[in-house]
């Protein structure tokens, strides 16, 4: 953007930022978790609307978690290192800034590493706080912090304390939950009971909002995004009314009635 402003090249930024994915006491949680691992640990969760981190209501959290280490094993077998389904990072610098991440207390499954290999296994950490350092940045890797709320609310604050994010995914609530996040929270997207096919919808504009970007594409929004809308006017001679033209009369009123 900065080397664009130099020549007043307008720009589209799609970003990124730590997608939030709000789970209710009330949502399905088997089928849940099997989308939300699949979005978290696809690509290895090098994917830029991958479900950054979980806020669960905490009736439900233990139950979730166990339902998520289920589709991960379904997923990707024993060992997913041998999975021929399951990514590697995309480099060993990336694979020791993620491997920094995970905090040994917290770790709840996978946690395990190939250097060499880059690979690092499908990870669940629990008991995580805002202050840890898995929260700090968008991750773009296979680790999943889960936080807990009580409130509803207080998870709507805390995401709105938070730099607006590219995605926003909620699993479960009626009508008037859903109304309320859409209505509550800012986002680039915003999907229920689902993560990622969003962005797989050409209908739908794909972008981000504030420090997750700006402007949107896909479908339509493509070529509204990329083109120059030009304005043109096309006038013929006949018609030249002279009132346009000075010295004007001193009672302008019937001119600015026919100017608008």
């Amino acid at each position: 953007m900065a080397a664009a402003a130099q020549h007043l090249t307008p720009v589209t930024l799609e970003l990124g930022g730590k997608s939030p994915c709000i789970v209710t006491a009330d949502a399905d949680l088997e089928v849940a978790a099997r989308r939300i691992a699949w979005g978290r640990f696809i690509n290895a969760g090098q994917t830029c609307i991958a479900p950054d981190y979980l806020l669960v209501e905490a009736s439900v959290c233990e139950p979730l978690v166990q339902h998520l280490e289920a589709a991960i094993a379904q997923f990707y077998g024993p060992d997913p290192q041998q999975s021929p389904d399951y990514g590697r990072i995309v480099s060993q610098h990336h694979w020791d800034r993620l491997q920094a991440l995970i905090d040994p207390a917290k770790l709840r499954y996978g946690g395990e590493g190939d250097r060499g290999d880059r690979y690092l296994a499908p990870t669940i950490l629990t008991h995580v706080t805002w202050d840890d350092p898995v929260m700090a940045d968008e991750i773009f890797g296979p680790i999943l912090p889960v936080l807990t709320y009580d409130d509803l609310g207080t998870a709507i604050q805390a995401i709105n304390a938070r730099p607006k994010p590219l995605a926003l995914y909620l699993f479960g609530g009626d009508r008037a939950t859903q109304d309320r996040i859409q209505q509550q929270t800012s986002s680039g997207g915003l999907c229920f009971n689902d993560v990622i096919l969003q962005v797989s919808i050409p209908n739908l504009p794909f972008g981000g909002v504030g420090p997750s970007g700006m402007g949107a594409y896909h479908g339509k929004a493509s070529f509204d995004c990329f083109s120059h809308y030009k304005a043109i006017l096309k006038r013929p001679f006949w018609l030249d009314l002279k009132f346009r033209y000075p010295p004007y009369p001193k009672d302008l009123g019937m001119l600015k009635k026919l100017m608008g």
